[in-house]
């Protein structure tokens, strides 16, 4: 299995001749990027913000048979695409495994008022080749998170994510053998890199910091 990460919270997992793309938003969005993402056999986007998803860079990757799946706050937001609704709890059956929607709870800030606010949020936990790989979306700390073996988990804090801290005590209850930080490469919310080494180094995790781009194989 390859887990590529992009920028803020997109990452694209190829696993047994599939490709399954997470949350392709509008950040640092290049010919290259695009590239990468061509022809997705499935994509899971968390909630409506830009970041997560943007409409003019799918249609330009998705073929034919490709299964986009999100909440309906999404698809009423996104109206030119056309969604399979999952809610906290569904599960997927994607054949080559499938993928438990979960418990996701973005933060607030005053400028989220007049159409930003996420009614409406989900993570995901794709079990793939005997493996969990858990995506927590944009969201706070919560209790009893679900089990995983990677994790990608925010860092940026200002009020709507995880930050350096309870990011590291959030990833420690997953019990994740492997931890990726993401969200920390959004030009808006930018995150000390350097706080992060120290809380997830103190936490005791097994962690690793991905450039944009950057593949490994699990």
């Amino acid at each position: 299995m390859k887990i590529t990460k992009f920028t803020q919270s997109c990452a694209l997992i190829e696993s047994q001749g599939k490709k399954i793309l997470i949350d392709p938003g509008n950040l640092e969005l290049t010919e290259e990027t695009i590239e990468k993402w061509k022809e997705p056999d499935f994509v899971f986007v968390t909630h409506k913000h830009g970041d997560h998803f943007n409409e003019e860079a799918f249609n330009k990757i998705k073929k034919d048979s490709t299964r986009i799946f999100s909440t309906q706050e999404v698809a009423n937001a996104r109206k030119d695409t056309t969604f399979e609704i999952v809610k906290e709890n569904d599960i997927v059956d994607i054949k080559i495994g499938k993928v438990n929607a979960v418990k996701a709870v973005h933060g607030y800030m005053p400028f989220l008022k007049g159409g930003g606010e996420i009614n409406e949020n989900v993570g995901y936990v794709l079990e793939l080749e005997g493996k969990k790989l858990y995506f927590t979306s944009d969201s706070i700390c919560f209790k009893d998170p679900p089990k995983c073996d990677i994790l990608f988990v925010p860092v940026c804090n200002h009020g709507l994510v995880m930050g350096p801290f309870d990011a590291a005590l959030f990833a420690k209850e997953t019990e994740a053998r492997l931890v990726i930080p993401n969200h920390f490469d959004n030009p808006r919310f930018p995150a000390d890199l350097e706080k992060v080494k120290i809380e997830f180094d103190k936490a005791g995790l097994n962690w690793r910091l991905l450039e944009i781009g950057e593949t490994i194989e699990e």
